[in-house]
């Protein structure tokens, strides 16, 4: 590593352990370099009331990104040159948590060819625990091994015997901690050689003594190798001095807090920063981090995706409004260090010499915070766990954040942390929020072993379930690889299926649909290209219905946040209801600067919902935040169908607690109860396909494309993005949001307060027209202005029936009919605007040459 890379930039006038030193005569003794490696602060801890600060480290200290990784990547080139490239490569690396897991994985990328592993805190249901150890200075002690290879400690995943154990702690103290490791795994897999890395080694003469019996008693060769050497001179009772030190700072910090908050009295707070989740594209099969092991291969594939992954946090912060940021903070999270900090590494390369990155993490470890340039930890932020730790809720912390005059804030943080309390008033982004101008939250995919086994008694067999869960679940789609929305309007939970070729005629689908020869899901029409007339007609109909769209895009947003608030997690069902949904989070943000993720997720009538992005939401979100969201409802099929879906998946053993009831923007039928309106109008976004919806065609689900763990399929469009109106289509409605404000909060109380409760009513009318006209199948009768679009665009339309003095509302109807030929029939006592009946006796035959509709069969 070069000069830059590895020299810190923490030379101050005043060293960071002064104040501690003044105080309680604590003084490092050392080589040179040791005084900016280290500073010193005070911690309520029964077992050591002083507290080593690395500035080096990137836990409590925020750093350049690249002096962070540098400083554990050369100790890393010193292993290897000890080693020796051949048995460097039979090494494993094991860190300790949580403070050295990204230390540690820096020291294997220094060793280039080593597997890595780091203990961890936090247990992982159906993981067998391969060993463990206690800290005995630390205030949570319990280390736990979690390797999805058995085999890792012993051959490092190799096959053949590992030579070498490498262990990584940011400080080598006492030395306890590492011969309890040693002890232990020395037990289960003797070897003849130990290398211990750390950043400072800070024993005094009878630790290292200690250390050279142990030693010589397990019969081993023990190697030490360090970036500073040095000792902590303690006088006689500095621990409780320090104790006392700690309670009268804490008592009086608290009463400058209370006059403080007396002071302020009525005075409103400063508006908080907005925070917006940047999707990052994480590269499917790389773990998170280490705490199920951490392979070469692994390495190299982060390597290759970083870059892109550092452009899209770069393009999120220059579209921050306000200035470029130019002092921004990646924030890791607890044991989460490597990935954030290889992130930050990316990301100054990203920015170059326009920003200055630093990088830290939030830690379990209660610190004192005094503001004086002469300790270590300036200020802290205190907020609630937000991982369900095993060891139940507790307060967490970031140091050195608050103050420190940070533009932006990048949080990142594993799926299994990303919960209500990371949302929450006094959660992390909110604390975050208080004290910079933007803040980005990343959320990385927790990684599951392929090997996780139901839980059971420690050390019994347990049977492997019926179905493994992937070791990485599928990562949705976004624009502008997959769709042409912004990547934060929606993730599509789809895989792609654009290369693959699935359309078919519309008379062969027909006849092989109704034959009971295919099912409609599995190819797909051929796009509709409208005419430069029906475009002039979208155009026209847009204009005329966005208020009354937008309107009933904030009564139904409205009605959702009061209902499942405060952050509801918005799943559309695609393709209809993604436009609603995009709107839906425009109008949340707008109104009420919430940035609530979305998701598009495929459900198919007959076969059901996706589970596989079921388990994904699951795995992602608090299930009873998710609201499934579509357009309009027609008869109900798809109703019935989510509800039906959601119990099947649930007594499948899936994740409980989605709520099967569907948002929409309309609902003629009476077929919910949370909706915007029950006029049947026209909805601009049903008179177009793929060309409204972001350029993405009707999901796809057919055996041989789509696995039991895959995603089901969808196609991008990219060819008609001459035709594309999707944004117009959103910006045209999203622009006449202040417009209907007033209108939207009345229509809102009018409806939380009123029986909703569906009445079905279009369910009974689609039976009695199936029979009176014939028919005798409700799915070939498709009602509302929606559905009856859908009709002649994708299927083999029979005849239109419409209600009796409709007017502007089924021009488009009326166009469409005509171009293929279909009568329409005036008829009354229609609940619907219109009705599209689909031919119930469809052969070839039943079009002419020309595709148009003949009557007969």
């Amino acid at each position: 590593m070069s000069e830059r890379a590895t020299r810190e930039e923490t030379v101050d006038v005043v060293w960071s352990g002064s104040w501690v030193a003044e105080r309680l005569g604590v003084a490092l003794e050392g080589d040179g370099e040791l005084q900016e490696l280290l500073g010193l602060a005070l911690r309520r801890n029964p077992k050591r009331a002083h507290l080593l600060v690395s500035n080096v480290l990137g836990k409590h200290v925020p750093q350049r990104p690249s002096v962070v990784h540098g400083a554990g990547f050369e100790l890393g080139e010193r292993v290897r040159a000890l080693l020796g490239a051949q048995e460097a490569r039979r090494a494993v690396v094991l860190g300790y948590a949580e403070t050295a897991t990204g230390l540690g994985h820096a020291v294997a990328d220094g060793l280039r060819d080593a597997p890595y592993l780091h203990s961890t805190r936090r247990p992982v249901a159906g993981v067998e625990q391969a060993g463990g150890f206690e800290e005995s200075h630390s205030h949570a002690t319990s280390h736990l091994l979690l390797p999805e290879d058995r085999d890792m400690l012993a051959s490092g995943g190799t096959g053949a015997d590992a030579s070498v154990l490498v262990l990584v702690d940011d400080e080598f103290s006492t030395g306890n901690t590492v011969l309890n490791t040693i002890r232990a795994l020395h037990a289960l897999h003797p070897r003849e050689r130990y290398v211990i890395v750390a950043l400072v080694d800070m024993r005094s003469a009878g630790d290292r003594d200690r250390l050279t019996v142990f030693a010589a008693e397990i019969g081993a060769r023990v190697d030490l190798v360090t970036r500073s050497t040095g000792t902590v001179a303690l006088p006689d009772g500095v621990l409780e001095r320090g104790q006392a030190l700690v309670a009268a700072q804490e008592a009086e910090q608290a009463g400058r807090a209370e006059k403080a908050e007396e002071a302020a009295g009525a005075v409103e707070d400063a508006d908080s920063a907005p925070v917006t989740r940047v999707h990052l594209d994480w590269p499917a099969g790389v773990p998170d981090g280490g705490r199920h092991g951490f392979t070469p291969a692994h390495r190299a594939a982060l390597e290759a995706a970083l870059p892109a992954m550092a452009d899209r946090i770069a393009a999120e912060l220059g579209d921050a409004a306000g200035p470029a940021p130019r002092h921004v903070l990646v924030l890791g999270f607890e044991e989460l260090m490597y990935a954030p900090l290889r992130l930050g590494t990316a990301l100054e390369a990203a920015l170059g010499a326009d920003a200055e990155v630093r990088y830290s993490t939030t830690t379990r470890s209660p610190v004192l915070a005094v503001d004086d340039p002469g300790y270590a930890i300036r200020t802290r932020l205190v907020f609630p766990a937000h991982d369900d730790p095993a060891d139940g809720p507790g307060d967490r912390y970031a140091y050195n954040v608050a103050g420190a005059g940070f533009d932006a804030v990048v949080a990142v943080v594993d799926s299994t942390a990303d919960t209500p309390e990371l949302h929450a008033p006094d959660g992390l982004l909110a604390r975050l929020a208080e004290h910079t101008g933007h803040v980005l939250l990343a959320v990385l995919p927790s990684y599951v072993p392929a090997t996780a086994a139901p839980t059971g008694v420690p050390g019994t067999p347990t049977p492997a379930p019926e179905r493994q869960e992937p070791a990485v679940l599928p990562e949705p789609l976004r624009g502008p690889d997959f769709s042409s929305y912004a990547p934060q309007d929606v993730g599509w939970l789809l895989q792609d299926l654009s290369d693959t070729e699935l359309e078919a005629p519309t008379e062969e689908r027909e006849e092989a649909i109704q034959s009971g020869g295919a099912h409609y899901a599995e190819s797909l029409p051929v796009e509709y290209q409208p005419s430069a007339e029906y475009q002039a007609l979208f155009t026209a109909a847009l204009e005329a219905s966005a208020a009354r769209i937008a309107r009933a895009v904030g009564t139904v947003t409205e009605t959702v946040l009061a209902e499942r608030g405060p952050r509801p997690v918005l799943v559309s069902l695609a393709r209809a209801g993604t436009p609603v949904g995009v709107l839906m989070r425009r109008w949340a943000q707008h109104r009420h600067g919430l940035d609530l993720p979305h998701y598009a997720i495929s459900i198919v009538r007959g076969r059901g919902i996706d589970a596989t992005a079921l388990r994904w939401l699951a795995a992602h979100h608090d299930p009873a935040d998710v609201v499934f969201v579509d357009g309009w409802t027609g008869k109900g099929a798809i109703t019935r169908e989510l509800a039906a879906a959601i119990t099947e998946f649930e007594a499948s053993g899936g994740p409980a607690g989605f709520d099967p009831e569907i948002s929409v923007l309309a609902d003629p039928g009476g077929c919910v109860r949370t909706y915007g309106t029950r006029e049947d109008f026209l909805i601009p976004s049903a008179c177009l396909n793929s060309t409204v919806s972001g350029l993405i065609s009707r999901t796809v689900l057919r055996a041989d494309l789509v696995g039991p763990d895959d995603f089901h399929g969808g196609k991008f469009y990219r060819e008609l993005a001459d035709s594309d109106v999707s944004g117009l289509f959103l910006d045209t409605i999203a622009a006449r949001f202040d417009e209907v404000a007033g209108q939207v909060e009345a229509a809102a109380k009018e409806l939380l307060a009123a029986d909703r409760a569906p009445t079905w009513e279009g369910w009974a009318a689609v039976e009695r027209i199936s029979e009176e006209y014939g028919i005798h199948d409700v799915n070939l009768v498709k009602p509302g202005v929606g559905e009856t679009t859908r009709v002649l665009l994708r299927r083999v339309p029979w005849k239109i029936l419409a209600k009796r003095g409709a007017g502007a509302d089924l021009e488009h109807i009326r166009l469409l009919a005509e171009q293929r030929g279909v009568p329409v029939e005036e008829v009354d006592d229609l609940p619907y605007s219109c009705v599209g009946l689909i031919h119930p006796r469809f052969t070839r035959g039943a079009t002419g040459a020309d595709g148009k509709a003949v009557q007969g069969a």
